[in-house]
């Protein structure tokens, strides 16, 4: 499931502080700064989804990533490799070369990556 853009926020300053209060994620926000309000009920959401848990001191939660930022990323880039370029390195490529996002430098990097990808295939 792809987050929204303030759950990815909250998530991206969690992996960073491993866990915390959310003061202690208003910290870490820059000008403005989201209502307190706002960013527990981003945190409750993200909870629901799975994403964060909590423990429990009396009455304040101390919130952590219930997955890594690795994982998030994994599924993340895999889902839109699946659902925009149907799983293909090819329409990848072509779409980043299309729209001249991609350097000569990148090219040579890619074309190295493939040929070890592909002698470890073999």
């Amino acid at each position: 499931m792809v987050l929204t853009k303030a759950e990815e926020q909250v998530m991206q300053i969690l992996w960073e502080i491993e866990k915390g209060f959310v003061k202690d994620l208003l910290i870490h926000y820059g000008e403005p700064k989201p209502a307190y309000t706002t960013v527990a009920t981003i945190l409750k959401i993200l909870e629901r989804k799975g994403y964060v848990s909590h423990k429990s001191y009396g009455n304040a939660h101390q919130f952590y990533p219930s997955i890594s930022k690795e994982d998030y990323s994994n599924k993340h880039v895999n889902s839109i490799f699946k659902r925009y370029f149907s799983s293909s390195i090819k329409d990848v490529v072509s779409f980043f070369s299309s729209n001249n996002e991609i350097s000569i430098d990148d090219i040579d990097d890619a074309i190295k990556l493939l040929d070890k990808l592909k002698d470890q295939k073999k």
